[in-house]
């Protein structure tokens, strides 16, 4: 599986904008996808995943009602609709794919299999 993301940016606080990941490869052994994001000095972390079949969605506390993840089954390409930005949304942003079954929601690292390569999201005060 081969993950490209795109869609990184400059924008000021409290706008938006849409990160795209599009799986080619052997996508029908894909489980779940996810992002992730990590910030200068700081580890990486879970932002939001969607499972590849039933849609379920999870996001951590700091993004929940402000991005969403979403999925173009015809497309295999999964985007992250990022709105009402922060300062501390900046970040590099990485897609995940999962290959293995796991309980939802999967939110370590170590639990996907395929990395894209992450966009950089910058985001002024």
């Amino acid at each position: 599986v081969q993950l490209q993301a795109s869609g990184g940016g400059l924008v000021q606080a409290g706008g938006s904008l849409r990160l795209s990941c599009e799986a080619s490869g052997r996508t029908f052994s894909i489980y779940a996808m996810g992002w992730f994001r990590q910030a200068p000095g700081k580890e990486r972390e879970f932002v939001a995943t969607m499972s590849w079949s039933g849609g379920r969605t999870y996001y951590v506390d700091s993004v929940r009602g402000r991005f969403t993840i979403s999925r173009d089954n015809a497309k295999n390409t999964e985007y992250l609709q990022m709105n009402s930005l922060k300062s501390e949304d900046t970040a590099v942003y990485f897609c995940a794919a999962g290959a293995k079954p796991s309980a939802f929601p999967r939110t370590i690292p170590t639990l996907y299999d395929y990395w894209g390569q992450g966009t950089q999201v910058t985001v002024s005060s």
